[in-house]
């Protein structure tokens, strides 16, 4: 499945999955809820300031992509969110947990992955580990790296978060899977003068990127009524 996030949807989406987790009893989230889970400090890299504006369009981005959905409890007047991550890319609970380790704090060792997804699920040792890792690169969501001391596996939804995990230079392929996963884009060819990609690349990402703004805004003013 070809999924483009952009990186606020990348941290909403982690939020969502993490929060499923970790704090049952509070979820499906608020925006605010949300927009704090996205800011705080611990179990994320990089640290963000989102607005609340800005997660709302993130969120709308995702129901548009069939990763999260909205619904309004009885007796409140507060719109809730859930992620759809599991039903939407075919995955199991640990395949989920150690998608949004990588979401929220980037690429990551085997060692790292399996200390932090353990607080959302059972991780019993790094052979559970490798068997959800496998089941991600299978379906093209994750890739591992071998280059290093220590091989590192980035997630593939949001490539402006670990731009360099579509270099296909020193990965590990899956057992009987070609290296690039199915619908990625190649990895981008150095132009004249040492421009690390060619403009026409950039500008058609830019390209993408304003569009899939625009459908998010244009759906959040209807809302509105604005």
């Amino acid at each position: 499945m070809d999924i483009s996030l952009n990186g606020h949807e990348a941290r909403a989406l982690g939020v969502l999955i993490e929060k499923a987790f970790t704090t049952p009893d509070q979820y499906p989230l608020s925006l605010n809820a949300i927009t704090n889970g996205c800011n705080q400090k611990s179990n994320r890299d990089p640290e963000v300031d989102f607005s609340e504006a800005e997660v709302r369009i993130a969120l709308q981005g995702l129901r548009m992509k069939g990763l999260a959905g909205q619904s309004v409890p009885a007796g409140s007047r507060v719109e809730r969110w859930r992620h759809n991550a599991s039903e939407t890319l075919s995955l199991g609970e640990r395949e989920v947990a150690v998608l949004a380790e990588l979401l929220l704090r980037g690429s990551q060792t085997a060692g790292e992955l399996r200390s932090r997804a353990r607080r959302m699920r059972d991780l019993p040792d790094l052979a559970a580990l490798e068997q959800a890792l496998q089941a991600l690169r299978d379906r093209g969501y994750a890739i591992t790296a071998t280059g290093g001391r220590a091989p590192r596996t980035s997630q593939l939804l949001c490539k402006q978060m670990d731009p360099g995990a579509g270099d296909t230079a020193s990965v590990e392929p899956a057992p009987g899977h070609p290296i690039a996963p199915a619908g990625a884009a190649a990895p981008p060819t150095a132009a004249p003068g040492g421009d690390p990609a060619p403009l026409a690349d950039r500008v058609e990402t830019l390209e993408r990127q304003v569009r899939e703004l625009t459908r998010s805004m244009t759906q959040l003013r209807e809302e509105l009524g604005a």
